[in-house]
């Protein structure tokens, strides 16, 4: 099959690894055709090209910014992606007759390119669906739903899936959230298609855990605890520093907090002023280095804001699972990732604004051979039910005679 895939992520290569790229190789592997549509932001100052690699094209669309900008220019340049997406389509895509397009939500503006694509190309439609917009926007109080924009946005949405002849959600609870708030979706369209990636083997050699923690000063004696990923509204910022507050005079346990975002000044001037003895956050770390760090600390963690009323599920689980570490996770109850951690037994789970809680399962993740038999069934639980493969299954059933 020829296949399309839309995204809001840039991509410059299938080499690189994520829940998208991982995808993509498998259908490359498994002799499909795979053309990509991304964009790249105009702060990169790089005009709309095609780049081939590694047996697909990556038609590269310049669009306005949308990462780490504010919420109106980020606003715009969704509004626009559609008509940029669709604009470079006819002039560089148009002579190729595809089977299937793929495309991921962030964002929902995909519309009028889709609805070109199955009115004149007569092209089956499968959405992943990863971000619930405009919905997740009103939870955090970035939009109300007074808002003349609010009502843009979900109309889109309504069309997007109205447009789709397949949703894969993440999870089951994302399934139920969806047929709930939008009974006009037909429920046999709708089914789980999880994030998934292609597992490796990562094995890091005593001697490097030691000289990494050396080089970022963590103590070697600790449990580790890392988060690594976007630190924005989404995370409940205020509720990480609770926590960190609350465990701060535990000394077997030491809490990593790597990224960047939004709200990453608001964790600095905590830092700064408190100075927290068993913790360190830090930022625009190389790689090579985050990789090593990642994969040399001992329980993965996860913050949602419990304002969020549907059911996120963050990728950055599977980066824990195939490190083989315990993950806890503290976030809103309405996402199943915590049943899905407890019932695989990888890990823990509590509510993000029950600081006692999350203290109480870090002293419980302190213990050595706790960690050690969690790990272990968290690697197993990603080899099961999370590689490209079960994803690539779920899609592929409904297009194989």
């Amino acid at each position: 099959m020829k296949i399309l895939f839309l995204t809001i992520t840039n991509i410059k290569s299938i080499k690189n690894k994520s829940i998208y790229t991982d995808l993509l190789r498998y259908f490359v592997d498994c002799n499909h055709e795979v053309f990509i549509i991304s964009p790249v932001e105009r702060k990169y100052k790089t005009a709309t090209k095609i780049v081939q690699s590694n047996n697909t094209k990556i038609l590269r669309v310049k669009i306005g910014n949308y990462q780490k900008t504010n919420i109106i220019e980020k606003g715009l340049t969704l509004l626009r992606i559609d008509y940029l997406f669709l604009k470079a389509f006819k002039k560089y895509f148009t002579n190729y007759n595809f089977d299937l397009v793929i495309y991921s939500t962030p964002p929902i503006s995909f519309v009028k390119t889709l609805r070109y694509l199955k009115e004149t190309k007569n092209i089956e439609t499968y959405l992943l669906l990863k971000d619930i917009f405009p919905q997740n926007a009103v939870d955090l109080k970035m939009l109300s739903k007074t808002n003349p924009l609010y009502w843009l946005f979900r109309k889109k949405e309504k069309k997007l899936y109205k447009i789709s002849d397949y949703i894969g959600c993440m999870s089951e609870a994302n399934v139920d959230f969806i047929l709930k708030e939008n009974p006009e979706v037909h429920p046999a369209i709708v089914e789980v298609c999880p994030n998934s990636i292609d597992p490796v083997s990562i094995n890091v050699s005593k001697i490097d855990k030691e000289k990494i923690k050396i080089k970022y000063n963590i103590p070697e004696t600790s449990t580790i605890f890392i988060y690594g990923g976007n630190l924005g509204k989404p995370q409940g910022i205020d509720f990480v520093i609770e926590c960190v507050k609350k465990c701060s005079e535990l000394r077997n346990a030491y809490f990593l907090i790597v990224g960047s975002g939004t709200e990453f000044n608001k964790l600095k001037l905590f830092y700064d002023k408190e100075k927290p003895a068993n913790s360190q956050l830090l930022s625009q770390l190389p790689k090579e280095d985050y990789q090593l760090l990642a994969n040399s600390c001992d329980v993965g963690l996860i913050f949602l804001d419990h304002r969020f009323t549907i059911p996120n599920f963050p990728s950055r689980l599977l980066s824990y699972m195939q490190a083989s570490i315990p993950v806890l996770a503290a976030t809103d109850p309405n996402t199943d990732i915590g049943k899905i951690i407890e019932d695989g037994n990888f890990g823990y789970w509590c509510e993000s604004n029950n600081s006692q809680a999350f203290y109480d399962l870090v002293v419980k993740l302190c213990d050595k051979d706790l960690r050690e038999q969690m790990g272990r069934n968290a690697r197993k639980y990603l080899e099961n039910n999370y590689t490209v493969k079960h994803s690539y299954d779920v899609i592929m059933k409904h297009f194989q005679n």
